[in-house]
């Protein structure tokens, strides 16, 4: 399913989205919280450099509210429609998802917004300046 080459591929694993070679993040676990937002300059097999500008992933910001969105109406249908659970409850099922995904919302939020950007090249290490 995930293959190398799509952009689905770069966003699930945090792959460098031009040669998806190596993870763009210096520590691959997203609930190491003091390394979260941690990424390499640029990737060492294509030298695709990431920040591409400064303030560059404060554009993930709204791909996060989308992304939290989804989350969140998920729980809703697991937790009202499926377990027939409490309005109450159900809030509190939404906002726990929400507490416990945050690192991997704010991950695959800058994923994607990188992936807007950065298209995958199978070339691109050959081609490392």
């Amino acid at each position: 399913m995930l293959k190398k080459g799509t952009k689905l591929y770069s966003i699930l694993t945090g792959t460098c989205p031009k040669c998806h070679q190596e993870s763009m993040y210096k520590d691959k676990n997203p609930y190491n919280m003091l390394n979260i937002f941690k990424m390499h300059e640029k990737c060492s097999h294509c030298g695709t450099k990431y920040k591409i500008e400064p303030s560059f992933f404060f554009g993930a910001m709204y791909v996060s509210y989308g992304v939290g969105v989804a989350f969140g109406v998920a729980a809703f249908v697991i937790a009202f429609l499926m377990f027939k659970t409490t309005l109450l409850n159900t809030f509190y099922a939404i906002t726990l998802t929400l507490v416990v995904f945050m690192p991997i919302i704010i991950r695959v939020s800058r994923n994607i917004w990188i992936n807007f950007f950065v298209h995958y090249d199978p070339n691109a290490a050959k081609k490392k300046p």
